[in-house]
């Protein structure tokens, strides 16, 4: 045995233990704070750009297409609904999967 064979042991045994946590922490489906403000983005992010490419798409149809009603207004409001049933679908989602073992 050589004075290499040492480190290989400590080393070994290091990334055992760091996996056996990593295990542990997945059979105990914990979610780090990260997970959480990562969620909080993504539900951020579903609702803001529908919401955004409506407004876009309706500020070009009323410079196109002169109506009595307002294209940006009623695409920026079916953006936002439609960006908040994808945000609901998200949270439902993760909320089963958090509460599948129960």
């Amino acid at each position: 045995m050589g004075p290499g064979d040492n480190k290989k042991d400590k080393f070994s045994q290091e990334v055992g233990e760091k996996e056996k946590r990593k295990l542990l922490a997945q059979r105990d489906n914990r979610k780090s704070e990260w997970f959480g403000l990562s969620m909080f983005g993504m539900v951020g992010w579903s609702v803001v750009v529908p919401a955004l490419l409506g407004a876009a798409l309706g500020i070009k149809l009323d410079k196109t297409y002169h109506q009595s009603f307002s294209w940006t207004l009623t695409l920026l409001v079916s953006g936002l609904f439609s960006g908040c049933l994808i945000a609901w679908h998200w949270v439902s989602k993760e909320h089963n999967d958090m509460n599948k073992e129960d």
